[in-house]
């Protein structure tokens, strides 16, 4: 330990005694700053002064004429770049563009087409076609201008699809509020709409039935005009041949009226024959009503009541037959009282006849005839006599008169009926021609009904979707709230569906310019050029190093280089935060870590040179750019190939710039802990390297310098 000393002091004393030594040593301490300070001052703020970029402004856009009214969207943008200063917008012709952007007059170029506002006012139509914007870019001229060209163009078309959205919702919204006024005041009138639109759902089997039977009906008549149609001649016939049996009737009638009057004194004696019978009838019911009449008696006199009681029947039943078929002549059914007189003495017979059965029936047991039978049959006698009388008396007053009305509404009835006919006759080309038409009509009247039939299914369908949408919509939705909302403030949706979504930035370690946040990886960058510089100049062999041990002669050079990398640091540090003003917040553990960073890439970089001798500046090297690809400085690690991502996690700069990036927007110690325990790891490794294999490594490294030497070409 004592040699170590001795060799960094005397070290010392040569640098501080000898003032050329002394330049050189400053020289190396400065110089490594510089690295630092320009790279972080020329990136201080790149996107802060883009307005030298040029980029050339074409419009040929021609307008276009949308709803009456004029429009030219690339003449608006050109009046919008004017003001604009973000970047170098130039207003050029299309060829001086293409000319300017070729040879690096112009490092893109923006062409506005002559369909521009043309296809933009394509969304008021069904076919829509977007417009486009040409952008032209020469990549080869700088590799940083495309992406900020780039963000110019795209921020152009953004600018664009604001306002142009802004405009037509600001025009949609107009139309949405009128149209929630209408809706309100028609309201009542969609209610109503709805109501019917149930109410015909629910009367859909009802149609569907009268549908099926109007369907059916007029197959029926089909059937019916058809067969009226074959019938037609026979038809004809029958009214020919009617007109002649109405003639012949009428005749027949006419007799009849004579044949009537002629039998009226026979008729006469008919009913007085019956009405005589009827007397006899009352006579032995008399005899039958004696208390004390035998029952041979009794029995006798019902046989003769039978017969008697038979031939009334008989001689009723044929005249209530001839005024029945008279009467059915009778428009005004005249003898209608008659016949219900004939009826009620017919009924009356009968009744006597089952009476008089009964007595007989009795007598034959040999019993005595019920007084209640006899009552019974007493009071039908008399009541048969009575009527009997009554229809003698009216004959001539009620009876004939009668007939002869009806014989002669009869008559009447011919004589129209055979004029009817002949009108019918006549008729019946027009009834063919009719039912001709008819048929065609019902025919087509089937044809429809079968469309309408076979489409009512999907009909129905409909419907109920209808009637389901709308008491879903009624369930979920209430239409008075979207009346509500359709009649919004137009601007302030307008201004809303243009910028839906509004960012809210908040910044965590907020640093504000690309400079500062870039003065950790040139600050650690600078640190190991400083390192590189100082074993390119400096030597790593003590000149008498026979008199001291391999691990002295290591320590005691290396204390050397170590002050003067630390004095690096000092400088950078400093002037980062003093001369050129980068933003640090923590000022203090800034220029620690950077003393830190120093110490670790010297002692490195030492390392490799002292085992390896200029093999090991080589290896620096290398380790410095794997390093300036792998370590995040610039691109964050996750975007660089795999390779890279792979060596990151062993990179003494990886945790050099992330520690260093803790201080300058606000340090995390526990990052700054995990990075600082990782640096002073790696350093104890290589320093333990060093101590213990460079005697033996630098033999053999020697040999090679040796010889490498001989070549006159390295010192």
């Amino acid at each position: 330990m004592k040699n170590t000393v001795y060799i960094y002091t005397r070290d010392l004393k040569r640098i501080f005694t000898n003032w050329a030594m002394i330049i050189i040593v400053l020289t190396l301490m400065i110089l490594p700053s510089f690295y630092a300070w320009f790279n972080i001052k020329a990136s201080w703020d790149p996107y802060g002064r883009t307005e030298g970029i040029a980029i050339a402004v074409t419009s040929e856009d021609e307008g276009s004429t949308i709803r009456g009214q004029h429009v030219n969207v690339g003449k608006d943008i050109i009046a919008t770049l004017k003001k604009n200063k973000t970047l170098g917008w130039t207003f050029v012709s299309k060829e001086k563009a293409d000319h300017g952007v070729k040879h690096g007059d112009y490092y893109a170029s923006i062409v506005i087409p002559k369909d521009f506002s043309q296809k933009l006012g394509t969304v008021l139509q069904d076919r829509l076609e977007k417009p486009v914007i040409i952008y032209k870019v020469n990549e080869k001229i700088n590799a940083v201008a495309p992406k900020i060209t780039s963000k110019g163009a795209s921020s152009l078309t953004q600018q664009i699809s604001e306002k142009f959205v802004k405009t037509a919702n600001g025009a949609i919204f107009s139309v949405f509020n009128e149209l929630g006024i209408t809706l309100q005041r028609d309201l009542p009138t969609i209610q109503q709409v709805e109501q019917r639109i149930f109410e015909l759902e629910n009367r859909l089997p009802e149609i569907k039935k009268v549908i099926n039977e109007a369907n059916d009906t007029t197959q029926k008549a089909g059937a019916i005009v058809s067969k009226a149609q074959a019938a037609l001649p026979e038809v004809e016939r029958l009214t020919a041949d009617g007109a002649q049996m109405t003639q012949q009737l009428n005749t027949f009638l006419t007799k009849s009226d004579e044949v009537l009057k002629n039998a009226e004194p026979t008729i006469n004696e008919t009913l007085q024959r019956v009405q005589q019978r009827a007397l006899r009838v009352q006579e032995l019911k008399n005899q039958l009503m004696e208390k004390d009449i035998a029952p041979a008696e009794v029995s006798a006199a019902a046989e003769q009541l039978k017969g008697q009681l038979t031939k009334q029947i008989a001689d009723t039943g044929e005249f209530l037959t001839l005024l029945t078929d008279l009467n059915a002549l009778s428009q005004q059914k005249v003898l209608s009282p008659v016949i219900n007189d004939v009826k009620d003495v017919n009924t009356l017979l009968q009744q006597q006849l089952s009476d008089v059965n009964s007595l007989q029936q009795q007598t034959k047991n040999g019993d005595v005839p019920n007084q209640s039978v006899l009552d019974k049959f007493s009071s039908r006698t008399d009541q048969a006599v009575s009527r009997l009388n009554a229809l003698t008396n009216s004959y001539s007053s009620t009876i004939v008169p009668a007939v002869e009305q009806a014989i002669k509404e009869a008559k009447d009835k011919t004589a129209s009926a055979n004029s009817l006919l002949d009108e019918a006759n006549k008729s019946i080309p027009d009834v063919s021609n009719v039912l001709s038409k008819t048929a065609s009509g019902i025919l087509l009247g089937q044809q429809e009904l079968g469309k309408i039939a076979k489409d009512f299914p999907r009909i129905e369908q409909n419907l109920h979707n209808i009637a389901d949408k709308i008491r879903e919509f009624q369930q979920k939705e209430n239409i008075e709230d979207i009346i509500n909302l359709l009649k919004n403030d137009v601007q302030k949706e307008s201004d809303f569906f243009a910028k839906p979504v509004l960012l809210k930035e908040e910044r965590l370690s907020p640093i504000p310019n690309y400079g500062s946040a870039m003065s950790p990886f040139y600050t650690t960058l600078c640190l190991w050029v400083g390192a590189l510089l100082l074993v390119s100049i400096l030597s790593v062999e003590v000149a008498d190093e026979e008199r001291f041990k391999s691990y002295e002669v290591y320590l005691g050079r290396l204390l050397t280089f170590l002050s003067i990398a630390l004095v690096q640091a000092f400088i950078v540090t400093l002037g980062d935060l003093f001369l050129i003003n980068t933003y640090v917040v923590d000022k203090v553990p800034f220029i620690f870590l950077g003393l830190l960073c120093s110490f670790v890439f010297m002692t490195i970089v030492y390392t490799l040179v002292a085992i390896f001798g200029n093999a090991g500046k080589a290896m620096a090297i290398v380790l410095l750019v794997l390093q300036l690809s792998a370590a995040g400085g610039t691109f964050p690690i996750q975007v660089v190939p795999a390779f890279f991502q792979a060596i990151n996690p062993f990179l003494p700069f990886t945790y050099a710039i992330s520690m260093m990036r803790e201080v300058v927007g606000g340090m995390l110690a526990d990052i700054v802990r995990k990075d600082v325990t990782v640096l002073l790891c790696i350093w104890l490794g290589v320093l333990l390297v060093g101590i213990f294999l460079h005697k033996p490594l630098s033999k053999t490294s020697a040999k090679l310098t040796k010889k490498a030497r001989e070549s006159k070409l390295i010192h």
